[in-house]
């Protein structure tokens, strides 16, 4: 267990994090546990502007939004072993919400940070990225419309040098415009858009229930 978690420091220190922020993080072995850390931060509500922060500026801050928290996942789960994924899901007139993708006996899960309850956690039921996107779809609304149209690519971090999402003190903003630009795949049809069912009253009023004040996916 210690030469487990030394071993994960080491990678983290390595990567480019502080001992401190890679001790955090190496504590971390599940993705449930890695879900409750992300849950646990405040909830970044941009009062100063909108910010894109990279992890080390994430844990230094304790608040994320969920491209945030995301890149928090995502590096506690390449600490860990696991490939530092992301997915991107674009909406008609919403917000987007971005979330760390995982694996477990060949299905797909996602950690995911939200001020509401329905775009959170995914456990690892789902056999394609498809059907893992299609799970955020019903609730995924702005008032009374479903608002979701596409997912994208499992995104690799690895792509990018680690100072642009583990380490910088600038936004990640290049990172957040590629995962943007990649490609994404469309969960539904033009009539089946123009067909969907507005949701009634009683969704609407379940979605007021936010756990930080303020606005946010």
């Amino acid at each position: 267990m210690k030469r487990g978690f030394q071993k994960r420091v080491s990678f983290g220190t390595g990567i480019g994090l502080s001992e401190d922020d890679a001790s955090t993080l190496a504590r971390l072995t599940t993705p449930h546990e890695i879900q409750d850390f992300v849950s646990a931060l405040g909830m970044n509500a941009e009062k100063n502007g909108d910010t894109c922060m990279s992890v080390a500026q994430t844990l230094k801050h304790g608040y994320a939004h969920c491209i945030e928290s995301a890149f928090v996942a995502a590096a506690a789960l390449w600490m860990g072993g696991a490939a530092p994924l992301l997915m991107d899901m674009q909406a008609k007139n919403d917000h987007d919400h971005v979330i760390a993708l995982f694996r477990s006996h060949g299905c797909w899960g996602a950690i995911s940070k939200s001020n509401h309850v329905w775009l959170r956690w995914r456990d690892p039921v789902y056999r394609s990225l498809r059907e893992l996107a299609m799970s955020y779809f019903h609730e995924y609304a702005n008032e009374r419309n479903k608002t979701l149209r596409t997912y994208s690519v499992s995104f690799d971090l690895r792509r990018f040098p680690n100072e642009q999402w583990i380490t910088g003190e600038n936004s990640c903003w290049d990172i957040g415009y590629a995962l943007d630009q990649s490609r994404h795949y469309n969960l539904l049809t033009p009539a089946q858009s123009r067909a969907l069912k507005s949701r009634d009253k009683i969704e609407m009023r379940a979605n007021k229930l936010l756990e930080y004040t303020g606005s946010g996916p």
